[in-house]
């Protein structure tokens, strides 16, 4: 196994993570206000397919399809909110039951471009940079919005850490009646991450569709939005940590493509299955340190709040 064969392993890698980040940020961002989503997968799927036919039909690419998608999740995550935070409903109930929608209504409307692809978008070796040995290939050759994707998770990282919107997130997350009492209209901001949350799957869903694999495929997700899941969890709700939680799944994932190029002989049935046991394996370790799930856990996670 040399450098000049890890090199194009670690760049794909890379894509591969974005959706998971994308993904996994938005739901970090609903968790920490203290609502449960169990539908990233749904959400992402119908950002898949509304992005591909936007792009498809509109015939202006990817990044009209990317924000389609977005627009598509943030209003498919609307089928979760309202049953979940207006009528205080079972949030895992209504997060599966948006999944079990997103995967039906994909493959509903998606039946129709099962045939078409895109271009794709063109990876941008950014100048200079893309020249430096080991790095530049594998950093600074991605598509364009692979590095619109990392500035965004950077914005996110800010304002959750360093302003006072990301403390009154967190407030809302930790003691919703507190955060009311106070004054801060708490359905309204939990809304407000909850579409947040929905934009982000669906951006990462249309970026699967428009840009890593421009095609439509049913259930093309292949269970990316539970992984986002996961990766929250496996963060410990810590942004930082989900990036690197991402391009650590993301390398698993991408691994399953390069075997034979390594020289492994491992079955691909088994490569392909490592991400998913990946996941169980970093969830079973994780609810074992009860402290740390405690330590950073929204105190209100999963808990209807209806103000009085």
């Amino acid at each position: 196994m040399t450098v000049a064969q890890l090199i194009p392993v670690f760049a794909a890698a890379i894509g591969a993570a974005t959706p998971l980040m994308l993904a996994g940020l938005g739901e970090l961002v609903a968790e920490r206000t203290g609502v449960l989503n169990l539908g990233v997968e749904g959400m992402m799927l119908i950002g898949a397919i509304a992005g591909f036919a936007c792009a498809v039909d509109s015939g202006l690419g990817a990044w009209a399809g990317l924000g389609a998608g977005a627009v598509a999740g943030a209003l498919a995550s609307l089928l979760f909110a309202v049953p979940a935070l207006s009528l205080a409903a079972n949030q895992p109930a209504c997060g599966l039951a948006l999944t079990i929608f997103g995967v039906g209504f994909s493959a509903f409307v998606g039946q129709g471009y099962v045939s078409d692809s895109l271009p794709g978008m063109q990876p941008w070796a950014v100048p200079w940079l893309s020249a430096l040995p080991g790095a530049g290939p594998v950093l600074f050759r991605q598509a364009p919005v692979v590095y619109a994707a990392l500035l965004l998770f950077g914005a996110v990282w800010w304002v959750l850490a360093r302003t006072r919107t990301g403390l009154i997130l967190r407030a809302v997350g930790e003691s919703p009646e507190s955060a009311h009492a106070i004054g801060y209209p708490v359905l309204l901001i939990r809304y407000g991450a909850v579409m947040f949350g929905g934009a982000m799957a669906g951006l990462g869903g249309a970026y699967l569709s428009t840009v890593y694999t421009p095609l439509w495929a049913q259930n093309m997700t292949a269970g990316r939005g539970w992984i986002a899941i996961a990766l929250v969890v496996f963060a410990s709700w810590k942004p930082g940590r989900l990036l690197i939680g991402a391009f650590l799944f993301g390398g698993v994932t991408i691994l399953q493509f390069h075997a034979q190029t390594l020289g492994w002989t491992v079955p691909v049935q088994l490569l392909a299955a490592l991400p998913y046991l990946a996941t169980v394996v970093v969830l079973v370790v994780i609810s074992r340190d009860k402290r740390l799930l405690q330590l950073n856990l929204p105190a209100s996670l999963g808990k209807g709040f209806l103000p009085d």
